[in-house]
């Protein structure tokens, strides 16, 4: 008997048993109750959406037709005057592979719109608010998301709560993983703030206005959709799941240069999109206001761990950081400190291989003020021979800005 309980199974091999589960989810789906067969050419028409417009309509059609001759030879379909219909043990199968309750008859719609959609992104079956949210636009956006980006928030995933979980996956990406993980929340960032942050797991990082416009544009993104609308997303997912099925897209080839080896990712990272992949340090800075007034640290935080020799750790960072300070450093003894700006440009020229965008820098020391690494200051008087250095040094954090790093603390 056909196994449609789903097994490992070569590519080739494994399209082809998926093939056979949805022409049986198609057979066993009426249409408003009005089904008592399902032809050839309406299984092949309908199933049409998972092939994509590449496919050729007359291999699509042979390929459809094998997956019904197949369910017909496991005795899970009969053939009658009116088309195909499923049988007692097609009908079990199809629940068990949609996931849905063998009790209740699932239309094709339902099946096509929420169960389907919900295997594809890995959504284990919940409260049937939770299922039905997947039909609507805003609810599919955020599955994808979650999916894409390895979330796991309990509760409602409002908007503003997955804004800030993105923003602290940017960071702990840029901070190579190394326990980042609730740094977002620690630095106290503004919701505008996280949302710039977040924004920079975009391909083409910007500043989307919204967190909704945010989590649309990365749901796009993660699935290859040509927009955020529910039509366009639904057929980028469905697309997918029968083309391939990874929780973790096998990440695409990144051009690097002989001086930057290949930073394997962490283990520990949430799976990413693979378009992302294609993300170049140098086409993606972020916004330069972003830069100057909030501390994050996630200009490349796609493009995997920062290129240096080894990962760069908050101590090493912070040291060498207090050493620059001391050659910019202004003022009388015990009260010295450098301009965050003059710093910034100093380790820039001392440490190339560190390959840190200015938004990165300003993250990083915002972490190593947190936590006792070294100490920042605000400059008080502002006048016109330091307002450049003022505003270009400006880094926010909590409720406080800062300018200065204090050498002799």
């Amino acid at each position: 008997m056909l196994n449609v309980a789903g097994i490992s199974l070569p590519a080739e091999a494994e399209q082809a048993d998926r093939l056979q589960k949805l022409a049986l989810a198609r057979i066993a789906g009426v249409r408003h109750g009005a089904d008592k067969g399902v032809d050839k050419g309406v299984i092949a028409a309908d199933l049409a959406a998972f092939a994509g417009p590449q496919m050729p309509a007359a291999r699509w059609r042979a390929a459809v037709e094998a997956a019904i001759e197949a369910l017909a030879a496991a005795k899970l379909i009969a053939a009658t005057p009116a088309g195909f219909t499923v049988t007692k043990a097609g009908a079990a199968a199809v629940a068990k592979f949609l996931g849905a309750p063998v009790s209740s008859a699932v239309t094709w719609d339902q099946a096509c719109n929420v169960w389907l959609v919900a295997k594809a992104l890995g959504v284990r079956k919940g409260p049937a608010r939770r299922m039905a949210a997947l039909a609507a636009a805003e609810g599919l956006r955020t599955a994808i998301v979650m999916h894409a980006y390895g979330l796991n928030l309990k509760g409602k995933a409002t908007p503003a709560r997955l804004r800030q979980a993105l923003a602290a996956t940017a960071l702990k990406r840029a901070f190579s993983g190394q326990g980042a993980s609730d740094l977002a929340d620690k630095l106290g960032l503004s919701a505008r703030a996280s949302r710039l942050l977040a924004a920079q797991l975009l391909d083409k990082p910007r500043d989307p206005g919204t967190d909704r416009r945010l989590i649309a544009a990365l749901a796009a993104q993660a699935c290859g959709a040509s927009s955020a609308e529910l039509p366009a997303l639904r057929s980028a997912v469905l697309r997918r799941f029968l083309s391939v099925d990874k929780r973790s897209p096998e990440p695409a080839p990144v051009t690097r240069t002989k001086r930057e080896p290949k930073a394997p990712q962490s283990a520990s990272a949430p799976p990413m999109p693979a378009s992302a992949q294609h993300r170049v340090r140098t086409n993606s800075s972020p916004p330069a206001e972003a830069a100057r007034c909030i501390p994050v640290a996630a200009a490349s935080a796609l493009a995997g761990p920062i290129a240096a020799p080894s990962p760069l750790d908050l101590s090493g960072f912070a040291s060498e950081v207090r050493r620059c300070a001391a050659g910019e450093a202004q003022g009388w003894s015990g009260d010295r400190k450098a301009y965050i700006s003059r710093v910034w440009r100093s380790l820039q020229a001392l440490r190339p291989e560190w390959g840190l965008s200015e938004i990165e820098f300003k993250g990083m020391l915002a972490e190593a003020h947190r936590a006792g690494q070294l100490a920042l200051a605000n400059a008080d008087l502002k006048d016109a021979s330091n307002i450049k250095d003022v505003q270009d040094s400006a880094l926010i954090y909590k409720n406080a800005v800062f300018h200065f790093i204090r050498v002799d603390a």
